[in-house]
């Protein structure tokens, strides 16, 4: 259907009600309930012949969704990266999400993934808050004390503290790029919890707590400007890389180092094999960032044997991690069931479509709808649809009628109302030509619609959390270019999306619709230079580095791909 139609037709806006009873929701009660349904369903269905079509769609709709979504193979674990030693009531989310994402996960877990994932937990255990080990840490840290640079004076426990910036999507991606920093440093990582972010995430390493204690020292007034980051040290020659000497022989009693992405191209330094080993002298690092950075990780020569054993399939990272690190808390968790179940689990079919509009590079709605209809429809993702509310040819029977569930996320509400309006209000065209069978069921829905950011509220967040693992459970996507929130959404369920391309502002209009990313995984959007000692040249990382693109949203950027 041609966009101006599909806009015609949303002019006939229905109540959201009238879409919500096309999905039931099962409870306790559900078998009971079916039996009493079907059977004089099935009755007006024998008499009535094609009058009782509908009903016996909704019926195979309730059906399903009473039963078990579950497959019997769902890997509870993923595949080891889970640990078993866990109290399930206390996070409902870590062995349930894997009955919603698509099985099996397109990348096996490597064994020495594993096995790395289960050492650091141990570690953790030994060094995390509450343990005599992080008490004489922190003493040690709290005392400004300088302490010896000689590489064999490492404390036994080392850790890195996590400062949060930006959005939900930001966080993530780099919770996710320090934890893998941690692992190749045999780090501890300790989250700031804000309370913005209370209850967010549930803890993922067991018998410990990730949660940085409320009376750590160091938390507050840290950037790019402070003292105590990496770079200001090296450029005031507080610390020196090797070979140069150190300054007095002693080191600060910890470093900030700040990734931040509007200041890593302006850093000439932070991901050298010499800077790492500087680095890799404090015992404590504070670290603030709103960037995928695990990927310059890669570009770190000290590194790159272990993240070679870890990730055999480069385009893995974050699909892994994310789903080892992250794992809703039950209230988010509750939100999640109570839409899904109610409204996609009986889908045949789920279609995310997840819109973010940049409040400083507003792309008008009629543009980015007209886009967004492209490229649906020259993919196939949505059904064409007529120009009225018949039906094409003969009516499909319960079994052959295709439902699929078309989830909106959004801050704006008009995205769903126009849609939803479209299919509400036509019928969809019957594909491959002649008769109905090939006709679908479209039904639309939108979880919420804030309108604004509001990173500061805990409210907010946790809706942005639930509708990310919402888009996470459905079989396709369509993402919005430089969104780290579509970046999450669809590396955790290992699926690469149909990613709206950015606008032409001369025509007012994207040349391409949306393109395919070479991989599920993130982009870091301003990758730093490469200036280094011993390799004195700036080139693109991209021309020797075999398993790097740059990203098909921006230019510049950098992911990782097989």
């Amino acid at each position: 259907m041609d966009a101006d139609k599909m806009e015609e037709a949303a002019a006939a806006h229905p109540p959201e009600m009238s879409e919500k009873r096309r999905g039931l929701i099962a409870g306790p009660g559900a078998a009971t309930v079916l039996v009493l349904v079907a059977l004089p369903l099935m009755l007006l269905s024998y008499l009535c012949g094609n009058l009782a079509a509908d009903s016996v769609v909704h019926l195979r709709r309730f059906k399903w969704s009473s039963s078990s979504t579950t497959p019997e193979s769902a890997d509870r674990l993923l595949g080891g990266l889970l640990s078993p030693d866990f109290d399930e009531a206390t996070c409902l989310s870590r062995y349930e999400a894997s009955r919603r994402w698509k099985q099996p996960s397109p990348f096996p877990v490597s064994p020495y993934l594993v096995e790395r994932l289960r050492r650091y937990e141990a570690n953790h255990r030994r060094c995390g808050p509450g343990t005599a080990q992080y008490q004489d840490a922190v003493a040690q840290h709290r005392s400004g004390r300088r302490h010896s640079a000689a590489a064999d004076d490492r404390g036994e426990c080392r850790y890195v503290v996590w400062l949060p910036i930006q959005g939900l999507g930001n966080r993530m991606l780099s919770l996710v790029s320090t934890f893998l920093y941690a692992l190749l440093t045999g780090r501890v990582v300790l989250v700031d919890e804000t309370p913005e972010m209370e209850g967010l995430f549930c803890e993922p390493f067991p018998g410990t707590s990730w949660l940085l204690p409320s009376d750590f020292p160091y938390k507050r007034g840290f950037s790019a400007e402070s003292n105590e980051s990496y770079v200001n040290m090296l450029k005031n020659g507080v610390v020196r890389h090797d070979g140069d000497g150190d300054a007095a022989g002693e080191l600060p009693p910890y470093v900030y180092f700040h990734l931040e992405q509007i200041h890593l191209r302006l850093q000439n330094h932070t991901f050298c094999d010499e800077d790492h080993r500087v680095l890799d002298r404090f015992d404590w690092m504070i670290l603030r960032s709103d960037s995928y950075f695990a990927v310059a990780l890669f570009l770190v020569p000290a590194y790159r044997a272990e993240l070679d054993m870890m990730f055999p399939a480069k385009g893995s990272v974050f699909h892994l991690l994310g789903r080892y690190l992250f794992h809703p808390g039950n209230r988010v968790w509750g939100i999640v069931e109570r839409f899904y179940d109610g409204y996609l689990a009986a889908a045949d079919e789920r279609l995310g479509i997840q819109v973010r509009i940049v409040p400083q590079m507003a792309v008008p709605f009629e543009v980015m709808y007209e886009q967004i209809v492209r490229c649906t429809r020259e993919h196939g993702l949505l059904p064409r649809v007529t120009n009225t509310s018949e039906p094409a040819g003969v009516r499909p029977s319960s079994s052959s009628a295709k439902v699929k569930a078309v989830l909106v996320v959004s801050l704006k509400r008009e995205y769903y109302d126009k849609l939803h309006g479209v299919f509400y209000t036509n019928a969809t065209a019957a594909s491959g030509g002649g008769g109905g069978g090939g006709e679908e069921v479209v039904a639309v829905y939108q979880p919420s619609h804030d309108g604004d950011q509001h990173t500061e509220a805990r409210a907010h967040n946790e809706r942005a959390l639930a509708e990310i693992y919402l888009l996470s459970f459905c079989d396709r996507v369509v993402t919005t270019a430089w969104s780290t929130f579509g970046y999450v959404a669809h590396a955790l369920a290992g699926l690469r999306p149909w990613m709206l391309a950015p606008l032409d502002w001369d025509k007012m209009r994207a040349d391409v619709a949306c393109v395919r990313p070479a991989s599920v995984e993130p982009c870091l959007h301003s990758p730093p230079p490469l200036v280094c000692r011993a390799r004195q040249d700036d080139l693109d990382p991209v021309a020797r580095v075999p398993f790097l693109r740059h990203c098909e949203d921006v230019p510049a950027g950098l992911k990782l791909f097989d």
